[in-house]
């Protein structure tokens, strides 16, 4: 008689029994998800930064640019933008399950405050480490003349601020990423929960995805925009002035100066860029975790 066993095709893993990845392996992930994404939402991110800085309106700053500079400007800052991407949303998305799972929040019914702060903590890290491409990403973004060479923007910020200048910012940044994580990762992480009750889709489900992630860009856009306002203020400061005196400083001016309701100026296009980018972000991921056998966000 055959042995039934040796032939029998093996059972696939259950959900329970897939792992998540490791750190380095989640990271890596992270940062490719992230990079391909941005190839799409540059455009947007930089018409945001545009009427944050300038006051006119979307319509406007898109025709603008389009007239003047041409449409390979709406990519402006690209090169720093992979950077930025390779660095901060590869700690903040990539790490975010493996750092939830260390801290006993991986169970779809762990208390919904422990996977904000999972996302608090990789979105605290992450910033610190793409801060200066941040900074570089803006005054590109926000340069409306001829492109400056790379290095030639980075020597110009060394020479008139040193180090400094590269982490200009950084208290808001730290700030607004750990609000924008949180909540990002946070709703997601809970929203696939309720998707998955409500439909009996599963938690890999594209759909279950979208849904998730779409729900999710909606609200980190309504928590962060103050934060990103500030931020881009502060950035967006001369290499060779300060206008502000940190955080503080520049919230207080920005709303002796414009008013309260000018912190969720540009809500629109900061939507517009968080909708689309959420999305591709995870539908990525989430594709690369299936297609590499790991477990779920």
């Amino acid at each position: 008689m055959s042995d039934r066993s040796s032939t029998a095709p093996e059972p696939k893993a259950t959900m329970a029994e897939l792992r998540t990845p490791s750190l380095l392996m989640s990271t890596f992930l992270g940062g490719s998800s992230a990079i391909f994404a941005v190839n799409f939402t540059h455009p947007i991110e930089l018409v945001k930064t545009r009427v944050q800085v300038s006051q006119d309106g979307i319509l406007r700053t898109c025709s603008t640019t389009m007239r003047n500079e041409g449409f390979a400007a709406f990519w402006k800052g690209v090169p720093w933008a992979y950077c930025r991407e390779g660095s901060y949303t590869a700690i903040r998305l990539g790490a975010y399950a493996p750092v939830r799972d260390a801290i006993g929040a991986g169970h779809p019914d762990s208390p919904w405050y422990m996977k904000f702060l999972a996302g608090a903590i990789t979105g605290a890290v992450g910033s610190v480490a793409g801060n200066p491409f941040d900074v570089l990403k803006t005054l590109a973004q926000t340069n409306k003349g001829a492109s400056l060479p790379l290095a030639s923007l980075v020597g110009q910020m060394y020479q008139n601020q040193g180090i400094a200048g590269f982490y200009r910012g950084v208290e808001v940044n730290v700030m607004r990423a750990i609000v924008l994580n949180a909540t990002n990762m946070g709703v997601y992480d809970i929203a696939k929960g309720r998707v998955v009750d409500k439909t009996g889709w599963s938690r890999k489900d594209p759909r279950t995805v979208f849904c998730s992630s779409f729900l999710a860009g909606f609200f980190m856009t309504i928590t962060v925009a103050p934060f990103d306002r500030i931020r881009t203020n502060l950035m967006n400061q001369p290499t060779n002035a300060k206008v502000y005196d940190g955080f503080v400083d520049c919230l207080v001016k920005t709303v002796q100066a414009e008013g309260p309701l000018s912190l969720w100026r540009g809500f629109v296009p900061i939507w517009a860029r968080f909708a689309p980018m959420a999305t591709l972000q995870l539908i990525t991921i989430e594709t690369l975790y299936s297609s590499m056998g790991f477990k779920s966000i």
